[in-house]
């Protein structure tokens, strides 16, 4: 079977996670997760704010949301 040209799982966690997808969202600053689901939406749909959650716990350390959070409201 031949494979795709946009590539697998693998490539796309890398390029939203550290490629120039990742530099889009600038982990680690505020707004980074709000950012991430913006940008996924339109490939992932609802999906999105799964899989940027587990992006920003990856990238930064914290969930979204925690108390801990750079981005989190006060």
């Amino acid at each position: 079977m031949a494979r795709s040209k946009g590539g697998n799982a693998s490539t796309l966690k890398r390029y939203w996670g550290q490629g120039r997808g990742a530099a889009k969202i600038r982990w680690g600053s505020p707004g980074d997760y709000t950012r991430c689901t913006e940008q996924l939406h339109k490939y992932l749909g609802a999906r999105a704010k799964g899989y940027c959650a587990r992006l920003h716990r990856e990238r930064t350390g914290v969930w979204p949301g925690d108390r801990r959070n750079v981005g989190r409201r006060r």
